[in-house]
């Protein structure tokens, strides 16, 4: 980012702070507009923040978060490499019960929330977004997005030179708790390396490598 694209990058987080723009903001703690490095070349994006994120003002810092950056050191990355952010910066939680639970965002809170992910992401400039579990896949890539059959493939989207997705750690942990294997654990890993090593590639010029070979032909259309 330049000194000029800095500025605005923390106009836009001090905005944020104060948004009114959907019925979270009456219930949340802290908008959770991201962190990391914004010159870097892959940015990983969620699909919103959970009860310690509302709490800690930060992405991806629960259990769900520990998983994120166990994978993230298994692939050889801190998240001070990366920049985390959501779809949606403020906790979605059904307030019916004896204690809030977490919620999938409404398409009104995730369309609200535009206002802030399209300008954050443009600032940005990411090379590569890893879009992290199905919802978010569906917001950047496309609406019918399936995360099991396409899940570290390349394609298009207007916030980046391409976008990977992966599954999201919470579904991970499920899947481990009920006793299947690593859950998936190794396959997060495996497409955050290579997301990585696209976003260095493009950043140097190059094209990236590893396309899923049933679909080469598009994917190689891509670069």
């Amino acid at each position: 980012m330049t000194s000029e694209e800095r500025e605005k990058f923390e106009a836009l987080r001090s905005e944020a702070q104060g948004c009114l723009a959907c019925p979270l903001a009456s219930t949340r703690t802290h908008v959770v507009f991201g962190e990391g490095d914004p010159d870097s070349p892959l940015v990983l994006v969620g699909e919103g923040p959970g009860e310690n994120e509302d709490k800690s003002g930060r992405p991806f810092v629960g259990r769900a978060g520990q998983l994120l950056d166990k994978a993230l050191s298994e692939a050889g990355l801190k998240r001070e490499q990366v920049y985390i952010t959501n779809t949606v910066k403020c906790r979605a939680a059904d307030f019916s019960g004896p204690r809030p639970l977490n919620r999938p965002p409404t398409e009104e809170e995730t369309t609200a929330c535009r206002q802030w992910l399209v300008p954050q992401l443009g600032l940005i400039a990411p090379k590569v977004i890893l879009c992290i579990g199905a919802p978010s896949a569906k917001n950047l890539i496309k609406k019918n997005f399936a995360i099991t059959k396409e899940r570290g493939m390349y394609f298009p989207t207007e916030f980046a030179r391409t976008a990977i997705a992966t599954l999201h750690p919470a579904y991970i942990l499920r899947q481990m708790s009920a006793s299947k294997g690593d859950g998936g654990f190794s396959l997060l890993v495996a497409d955050i390396a290579k997301a990585w090593e696209a976003a260095q590639n493009l950043k140097a010029g190059k094209r990236p490598e590893g396309a899923a070979p049933k679909r080469e032909e598009e994917q190689n259309a891509l670069f």
